[in-house]
């Protein structure tokens, strides 16, 4: 009996120091970051929520908004030795297509966006770089967003 009881407790042995026993059947996985006294309660908000439904959603729409744009620009268009000055300037004549390349652009920038905030939280440890990368991802994409939304609607084909 002795000998099952020492292979047993074997098993859950960390540095002498078994993990599990009766009260405690499976070990104690500590958080990524333990809160502190500093840390804020969390509040009662969903924002994490819509932010995990907007990734879900936006990839499905992204998925068929690139598809189309791809099959539309390298497959019916007569693929890519066509597209040139006079293909954007005919292109986003239409209304349609200055919606739908508008569209792509801020979908694609708020998706990668969010995703890229994801990771800065999960692998940012310190507060203070967390902040700041985030900072400098939010700049990037609102400046994508509203420099690539001035073009569409700006551009004008009589350049010369």
């Amino acid at each position: 009996m002795s000998s099952e009881t020492s292979s047993a407790a074997a098993i859950g042995d960390v540095e002498g120091v078994s993990l599990y026993d009766v009260d405690n059947p499976a070990p104690v996985i500590e958080p990524p970051r333990k809160r502190t006294a500093k840390t804020p309660k969390a509040s009662r908000g969903n924002f994490e929520m819509y932010a995990w439904l907007f990734m879900r959603l936006s990839g499905i729409l992204l998925t068929v908004l690139v598809i189309g744009h791809l099959l539309i620009q390298l497959v019916l268009d007569g693929g890519v030795s066509k597209i040139g000055f006079a293909f954007v300037a005919g292109r986003w004549a239409s209304p349609f297509w200055q919606a739908w390349d508008l569209i792509m652009l801020w979908l694609a920038m708020l998706h990668g966006g969010n995703g890229l905030r994801t990771v800065i939280n999960d692998y940012a440890e310190r507060d203070n770089t967390r902040f700041w990368l985030k900072m400098l991802l939010y700049t990037a994409t609102v400046f994508t967003v509203l420099l690539g939304t001035l073009v569409i609607f700006t551009f004008d084909p009589n350049i010369r």
